[in-house]
């Protein structure tokens, strides 16, 4: 059975003619007839009568001809959605500073190429801060360092970023450290406990049993950045958190740290798959195609892509 072989009958019916059905679909008659004649075939009955004037619906075809209107308004319908649908919308999408300074320009302008209906709403927070509002459906995805509070998300592992350490003027040593045992005593700036970076940070050092010298605790990124770049102190940095500074900033001076445990897992974490929008979907896969862009040109160094599959995570109640 074909959507033609329906429209044919339907129209035939509704005319009370084949050959003003001909007409008015601009086909020949005899192409009516011979998929009407089809039909009729497979459903092993008469659905038209012929008369003096033209033709009329047998009994089976009057039963048939409100079932085949409906479905060739369903057709149509599916037909006008997938012509007129694109993917639109706003998508929330949570970044930390460190991510956002990378990744979040390249994310929205390959976002107005490929889907120019799709606003993002990007936000810069704390990973924490991020997985709270992802748990309240304020963000349809985030890229997160820890999944301790999820409910319900769908996550997939994104890439591992390894630590710098960055310094500028008199705040570099002289022999650039790859190992947390050559810092000794080199005035750092980090962020406060509550940061992820700063736990992976602690936890290096307490494994070598070493104390680092933390002359200062700076939540604010660009902050941050200033007082190494101003000579204050070096920091302890994914290459992702120099982006801005390269760009504009002072000379700085970095070296990549060797230390096995040294490095940062990025989780590209989302609400469960049938919470999210076709465009958020197609938004959480682009991000991950900007993700292997920016590694493999150069623009994110000192990180390893996952290529881990996704889980769906469920620690409570939505």
């Amino acid at each position: 059975m074909e959507l033609r072989q329906l429209r044919y009958l339907v129209r035939t019916i509704e005319l009370g003619s084949i050959s003003q059905a001909a007409l008015d679909l601009g086909i020949a008659q005899s192409a009516i007839s011979l998929q009407i004649q089809r039909l009729e075939g497979e459903l092993s009955t008469r659905l038209l009568q012929r008369t003096a004037t033209g033709v009329i619906p047998t009994d089976a075809g009057l039963a048939f001809l409100s079932h085949a209107q409906l479905a060739l308004r369903h057709a149509d319908g599916a037909a006008t959605a997938a012509r007129q649908s694109r993917l639109s919308g706003q998508v929330s999408v949570g970044l930390a500073p460190t991510t956002a300074g990378i990744v979040g320009y390249a994310l929205i302008e390959a976002t107005r190429s490929e889907y120019p209906d799709i606003c993002i709403h990007l936000v810069e927070g704390l990973s924490g801060h991020l997985g709270e509002m992802l748990n309240g459906r304020e963000l349809d995805l985030a890229v997160l360092f820890d999944v301790d509070q999820a409910r319900r998300w769908s996550i997939q592992p994104l890439l591992d970023e390894r630590l710098f350490f960055v310094c500028a003027g008199d705040a570099c040593p002289r022999a650039m450290p790859t190992h947390f045992a050559e810092l000794g005593d080199t005035p750092l700036v980090l962020p406060t406990h509550r940061h992820g970076l700063r736990r992976v940070i602690d936890a290096a050092f307490k494994s070598l049993d070493l104390h680092p010298t933390v002359i200062a605790e700076v939540d604010s990124l660009t902050v941050l950045m200033h007082m190494v770049g101003r000579g204050m102190a070096a920091s302890l940095q994914p290459w992702a958190a120099m982006a801005g500074e390269r760009r504009t900033g002072p000379a700085l001076h970095w070296s990549e740290i060797e230390d096995a445990g040294t490095a940062r897992r990025n989780l590209l974490c989302s609400l469960s798959e049938d919470e999210l929008s076709p465009a958020a979907l197609a938004t959480r896969a682009l991000l991950r195609r900007v993700v292997r862009r920016l590694i493999a040109d150069g623009s994110w160094q000192g990180v390893k892509a996952s290529h881990l599959d996704s889980r769906s995570v469920d620690l409570g109640s939505a």
